[in-house]
């Protein structure tokens, strides 16, 4: 037993899920989340770079995505798509870090392939809406300006309705 769970008033609980986790990961997990994080990689390269690859084009278990190009090109910084992929129903990434103006990907390795294409899919859409100024948009809605839409923003009757409703109440 490490100190931590040998302390009277430790629990031996944290060493236990500790070893758990370390067994599950080594035995089966990361090779799989290495693969899906590979191939997340090879889905965004095109819309955003990935910084720290390493050999064949592998990343680790997290992918840095650099929005520092967007940032400049059209001024949406990573706070905006942060907010934006809310709209798209994920919780936004690690910001900023280990460089600032990057996204850090880092998917779980029970995370389904499925969710990881849902995922790059929502990227490349909101990569899309904010082209650069040489690109000419069908129309001048920046909903990276707005978000989170909030649901008064989507549709405003709702709101009045659910005002009525809750005055009757």
């Amino acid at each position: 037993m490490s100190p931590r769970a040998a302390a009277a008033w430790a629990s031996v609980i944290v060493t236990v899920r500790a070893q758990a986790k370390s067994v599950v990961v080594t035995a089966a997990g990361t090779p799989r989340g290495n693969e899906l994080l590979a191939h997340v990689a090879a889905r965004l390269d095109e819309h955003f770079p990935v910084l720290y690859r390493g050999h064949n084009d592998l990343v680790a278990h997290e992918c840095i995505l650099d929005l520092r190009a967007l940032t400049k090109a059209t001024g949406v910084s990573v706070d905006d798509v942060a907010k934006r992929l809310i709209d798209y129903g994920f919780h936004a990434p690690t910001m900023s870090f280990p460089v600032a103006g990057t996204l850090m990907v880092e998917p779980t390795e029970s995370e389904p392939k499925r969710e990881l294409d849902r995922f790059c899919e929502a990227m490349a859409a909101i990569r899309a809406t904010r082209a650069p100024p040489a690109v000419k948009l069908p129309h001048s809605y920046d909903a990276s300006a707005v978000s989170p839409e909030t649901c008064h923003s989507v549709r405003p009757s709702w709101v009045k309705s659910s005002a009525v409703v809750m005055d009757r109440a």
